[in-house]
């Protein structure tokens, strides 16, 4: 079932105990919605709590690091930026099924909760604004610097042709009301640790072209993240990398988990809908930025998806 903003706050001042959930592997926007929303609930004298499956980077520590969590026992459950279950992780076991409210923006979305869904928004942190806007939250500095994370994260900083005019009259909204957006975007876009430097030295080297040199692939291993001192969390910077190759169409990051599966992340120019290619490999996400999952190992998962693109690019 599909609501609408003034809907979805009507429902949220109604609820306690509030229990929200993020995706697998978070970045700015799932992040900056969840902790953006819950602040603003317990603003407003309610219990609410932000949970995620994965290890959260450390640079992301100044969205939380502050909030005293109350322990309590969930009466309703939220997912924020979540486009299907199985992008909870090890979440997915327990909450399968039992979320309540879905806010997104992916097209990719399964409609698997009561939806506040979004398509035509960049980032699910604007969706978060508008609500936190109608329910009557004062916007403070914390709120600001969430919220602007995920806009400016999930637009590139503002570069990708997903951006709209909105985005940057939010953006200006959340500055004056305290957002550190020099900070911030230094924290998410020129800032690497040196562990993620070693990392992406041996990754470039290792990159390799398909189809004509229109497509570009990197593998991250485990053997990788032993050597650098790296790990997952530090990836999230490779994706872009791959796109920005000329004549590169679509950049792929295949890294390889602890179990032995894999994630690829695709970031594709207009030529190709990248959401329509992961959902291929049961995943999705934008028409520019999409992942998906592979049960198998990295070269096969590196075959599978390559075979598919020269398909898309014929």
């Amino acid at each position: 079932m599909k609501i609408d903003v003034k809907e979805c706050a009507n429902l949220l001042l109604r609820q306690d105990n509030i229990l929200i959930l993020t995706h697998a592997h978070p970045d700015g926007d799932t992040l900056g919605s969840g902790f953006a929303l819950c602040r603003a609930l317990m603003q407003l004298g309610k219990k609410a709590r932000v949970i995620n499956d994965d290890v959260i980077p450390k640079k992301y520590d100044y969205l939380y690091s502050d909030i005293d969590f109350p322990e309590f026992e969930a009466d309703y459950v939220v997912a924020v930026d979540v486009a299907t279950e199985n992008l909870l992780g090890g979440l997915q076991s327990s909450y399968a099924g039992k979320i309540d409210l879905c806010i997104d923006h992916h097209l990719t979305n399964t409609e698997y909760a009561k939806n506040l869904l979004l398509r035509d928004y960049p980032a699910a942190c604007e969706i978060i604004y508008m609500l936190i806007n109608e329910m009557g939250v004062k916007f403070d500095k914390k709120i600001a610097d969430c919220l602007y994370t995920g806009i400016s994260t999930d637009t590139g900083c503002f570069r990708y042709a997903s951006t709209t005019a909105q985005s940057y009259r939010i953006a200006a909204e959340l500055i004056e009301h305290g957002a550190d957006n020099g900070k911030i975007n230094r924290a998410m876009f020129e800032t690497k640790t040196k562990t993620y430097v070693a990392l992406e030295k041996i990754a470039l080297n290792n990159m390799k072209m398909f189809c004509n040199d229109r497509v570009a692939v990197i593998t991250v291993t485990q053997d990788m993240y032993a050597k650098t001192g790296s790990n997952e969390q530090e990836t999230e910077a490779l994706a872009p990398l791959t796109r920005q190759i000329e004549g590169v169409e679509i950049g792929i990051t295949i890294r390889e988990k602890a179990d032995k599966t894999c994630k690829a992340s695709i970031r594709t120019y207009e030529s190709v809908n990248a959401a329509a290619l992961a959902k291929n490999f049961g995943g999705g996400g934008h028409a520019q930025a999409a992942a998906c999952r592979f049960d198998c190992s990295v070269d096969e998962a590196l075959n599978q998806i390559v075979k598919k693109c020269g398909e898309y690019l014929k």
